[in-house]
């Protein structure tokens, strides 16, 4: 006798069988690579993100790593400060900058807490009142409150520069590059030369004799 034979439908309903399976494969590898590949981005997400700290965490990593120190200084009712943490300080290239050259601070101006810097308490001065400025925040800024506004201190706490309302990730990250690499230095160190040239060519022109005079034309 011959080989057993199947019938014709047998043959095709094994062959769909098949497919389906190599096809199912396929589809869960796919989704597994998905899946995979959403997850990472997911975690990237989660951690491409400014690390804020207290004003006193920042003291405390100042004395294992000198940094520049960036102050965020906001209110809870400003709404250009809800939106600089929406947008720009979301901004990957702005996180990956500020993480790597600053220790980022949030400072909230009505906060209740007395603060304690360099020897001195800073406080608010009516902390159940509405609005009431904290004193370190109007320090900072020199009693001309503004929100959102940026303060900038070097590694010695010193205060180089101020930023005043919502900035674009270009020009916040301008401003952090050129003073997170130490520009500001150059630049002063330029234009307080230029000063020393102007003063030196103004006395000696005022150490030339009274008789001395310009040569009249013919």
């Amino acid at each position: 006798m011959g080989g057993t034979m199947f019938p014709p439908f047998y043959f095709h309903i094994s062959v769909s069988l098949v497919l389906q399976i190599q096809f199912m494969k396929k589809l869960f590898l796919l989704c597994a690579t998905l899946f995979f590949s959403f997850t990472l981005l997911a975690q990237e997400a989660q951690t491409s993100k400014i690390n804020w700290l207290s004003f006193e965490e920042a003291m405390a990593k100042m004395e294992v790593e000198k940094r520049k120190i960036f102050i965020d200084v906001y209110t809870d009712w400003c709404g250009w400060c809800k939106k600089m943490d929406a947008s720009t300080f979301i901004d990957p290239t702005v996180v990956e900058y500020m993480n790597q050259k600053y220790y980022a601070v949030k400072l909230d101006a009505e906060m209740k807490d007395t603060l304690m810097f360099n020897g001195m308490a800073f406080i608010n001065p009516s902390p159940g009142g509405k609005r009431s400025t904290h004193t370190f925040a109007a320090s900072l800024l020199d009693s001309k409150m503004s929100y959102p506004s940026f303060v900038i201190l070097d590694e010695n706490f010193t205060r180089v520069h101020v930023l005043a309302g919502y900035k674009k990730p270009e020009a916040l990250i301008g401003n952090l590059a050129f003073f997170g690499s130490n520009q500001h230095q150059q630049y002063n160190q330029y234009f307080y030369n230029q000063l020393v040239q102007q003063q030196q060519a103004q006395q000696q022109q005022a150490a030339q004799p009274a008789d001395v005079q310009k040569p009249q034309a013919p």
